[in-house]
């Protein structure tokens, strides 16, 4: 995905920003290109465990193969699943 649809441009709402995720919370790993931050494009789409809090940062437990990874990512590129 290069770029974003007509109707999700513009600003991020405060209310994703904002939001806290618990841990062991499902979650995917979903790039937003509104923002300049280096997230790699292998990551995207993935999805893993929520194990830890560092500082703003999620850690998320994400299996790559056989071996298990674990990935910090801002709230902003996390998207919630349904348990």
């Amino acid at each position: 995905m290069k770029y974003k649809p007509v109707r999700q441009k513009g600003k991020l709402g405060l209310s994703k920003v904002f939001s806290e995720l618990n841990l062991g919370d499902k979650v995917a790993l979903v790039r937003d290109l509104s923002f300049k931050a280096s997230f790699p494009k292998a990551w995207q789409g993935r999805t893993g465990k929520v194990t830890g809090k560092r500082g703003k940062a999620y850690v998320i437990e994400v299996y790559d193969g056989n071996k298990l990874k674990k990935i910090t990512a801002k709230r902003i590129n996390l998207k919630k699943l349904p348990n």
